[in-house]
């Protein structure tokens, strides 16, 4: 009788340990132990959370879970498959309106092409989870692919490299001056000049934007204003320095012209010349000294258009130094650094303001306005 009345307590001491630990296994909170996949935008991650079948027996919603990175939650950034009986969330890491100032917090400012960070899960609004993934065990979030970072330096690279060599041996960003008119290459144009640099801006910020965050709708209406002020700069200048062109050289054949015919007329006067005749013939030649002096003018100033180096030719633009030209070079690189600071810090495109793309037009209608009676 006492060895059945032990074993019955034996045995109802054990029931009560093991409904003991049952209990304290219910209500252990979750907690993530582990995460599978690429921590990265836009990419695939599974992560396994310890008791959470509990967790959802207590009566929560899975399906509310988002993951959270550096203490921050990715909003609306729910689970695609969840499987709480063995303690595995699937998540799509997505970049959307909801979450997308989360992600410019994690991604922006990139130092290198990974970060250490910490992650956890949660409902939006409430605490996350408990994490094995915190400051003395942080997982690497991937910045930028580095595939594409390789691919992406190259053509960049090869952007940069080849606009400079261009620029510096052709006419790209210079007058379009024959080199054997002028003894050399023709001045830098600063139309052409302001043209080539926002494009290669753009073209750049484009491309690091889509390397870190894979968006690729990120021109905005202000940057096609930008486009079109400085396109439209230098397709006036073009138009004007055309015309001054054309009118150099029209003068130039009407002075040929003109002394083809004095020189004719001198030669036919000589042979017969009396006298009375030296008057006119001294009037004909003086007049021949005076079409020389105009055209050796003219082949002057032609050659006068030689590169005097980079700054000199955008600020002068071939005769002194002009406020007008300082103007828009001093806008045009504010404008820029406000670009590459966005950029890098926002991981966005600017949306420059009605005001500041009407004060860029102004720098620009004032230098095409001063253009006109400057050298040709």
């Amino acid at each position: 009788m006492a060895n059945k009345t032990a074993r019955a307590g034996l045995t109802s001491i054990i029931l009560l340990a093991a409904a003991t630990v049952n209990a304290a296994a219910q209500n252990a909170p979750p907690k993530v132990t582990k995460i599978d996949g690429t921590l990265e935008a836009d990419c695939l991650l599974d992560v396994h959370i310890d008791h959470l079948a509990e967790w959802v027996a207590a009566g929560h919603d899975p399906t509310k879970l988002v993951p959270v990175i550096e203490g921050l939650a990715l909003k609306e950034n729910y689970p695609d498959q969840v499987h709480a009986a063995i303690g595995d969330v699937h998540f799509h890491l997505r970049i959307t309106k909801a979450n997308e100032s989360t992600w410019v917090d994690l991604l922006g400012a990139p130092t290198s092409l990974t970060r250490p960070v910490t992650f956890s899960v949660g409902i939006d609004n409430l605490a996350p989870f408990d994490s094995v993934i915190d400051r003395a065990n942080p997982a690497q979030m991937v910045v930028i692919d580095v595939h594409y970072a390789v691919i992406a330096i190259v053509i960049v690279l090869f952007t940069i490299v080849a606009f400079l060599r261009l620029a510096r041996k052709t006419n790209l960003i210079r007058e379009p001056v024959p080199a054997a008119e002028v003894g050399g290459l023709g001045p830098y144009n600063l139309g052409r000049t302001q043209m080539a640099f926002w494009f290669l801006l753009i073209c750049m910020s484009y491309i690091s934007i889509w390397l870190i965050t894979g968006a690729l709708d990120t021109i905005t209406a202000s940057l096609l204003g930008l486009m079109g002020i400085s396109a439209g700069t230098a397709l006036g200048e073009a138009m004007i320095d055309a015309d001054k062109t054309q009118s150099a050289e029209n003068q130039v054949a009407n002075l040929a012209s003109q002394k083809q015919a004095v020189e004719q007329g001198l030669a036919e006067m000589q042979p017969q010349a009396g006298s009375a005749d030296r008057q006119d013939i001294e009037e004909t030649r003086t007049r021949l000294n005076q079409i020389n002096r105009q055209l050796g003018k003219l082949a002057t100033s032609r050659k006068s258009t030689r590169s005097r180096g980079f700054v000199c030719d955008i600020l002068s633009g071939g005769a002194d130094y002009s406020l007008h030209r300082f103007q828009i070079c001093v806008w045009t690189v504010v404008l820029g650094v406000i670009f590459l600071s966005s950029v890098y810090n926002g991981l966005t495109m600017p949306e420059f303001s009605p005001t500041l793309l009407g004060l860029m037009g102004l720098s620009s209608g004032t230098y095409i306005g001063f253009k006109f009676p400057e050298k040709a």
